[in-house]
């Protein structure tokens, strides 16, 4: 899918990993031995990549940079609730921030999962086949897919259950129903 909104000018290390096919550890690797300059966000350790510099990276290692599509979080919705995942899918890419996609059954999600490298996935981890302390592990079992950030939503969560989940290897969760603009906050924190 192309973006035809506004590009940002510097990239995370997950977003850069996706668009050079290679996990975030390897980004972080090029960033911290100097191949791919850029700088750290002061008081942490994330790392941020201009788009510049990315393009002169990928030019000098003779990569392709047609794969340079920057802009979006990319955002799975894993939920059989067709009408709820099209009103997030429509309020989450109303500003060009976000690219969604959604998925109605877990077998789906693994299906767009390979095909669009989503940075978010939302999952209803109250659908019937939904395990997701499984999905964690299936996930991060594969190096390509170990960056995705996870977020449970569900009409039957505890606090507790939801704490659970933050153990399993999820990032956030909120519990239905929730405002739109609790889920934007939630994305941006678990994608900063």
């Amino acid at each position: 899918m192309t973006n035809n909104h506004k590009k940002k000018s510097v990239l995370t290390t997950g977003q850069v990993a996706k668009i050079c096919n290679v996990a975030p550890r390897t980004v972080s690797k090029w960033f911290d031995s100097g191949q791919l300059r850029g700088y750290r966000i002061p008081g942490s350790k994330d790392r941020r990549i201009p788009v510049d510099q990315l393009v002169r990276f990928m030019k000098s290692h003779g990569m392709p940079t047609e794969g340079v599509e920057t802009g979006s979080i990319g955002v799975l919705i894993v939920d059989e609730d067709t009408q709820l995942a099209d009103l997030l899918s429509e309020a989450l890419s109303a500003d060009g921030t976000c690219e969604t996609y959604h998925a109605a059954t877990a077998f789906e999600a693994g299906a767009l999962v390979e095909r669009h490298r989503p940075d978010v996935m939302i999952v209803d981890v109250s659908a019937p086949d939904v395990d997701p302390v499984r999905l964690c592990r299936a996930l991060r079992a594969h190096e390509s897919q170990a960056g995705i950030r996870l977020i449970a939503i569900s009409g039957r969560m505890t606090e507790g259950q939801g704490q659970s989940l933050l153990q399993s290897g999820f990032h956030g969760f909120l519990g239905k129903p929730f405002d739109v603009r609790q889920l934007r906050e939630l994305i941006e924190k678990v994608t900063a």
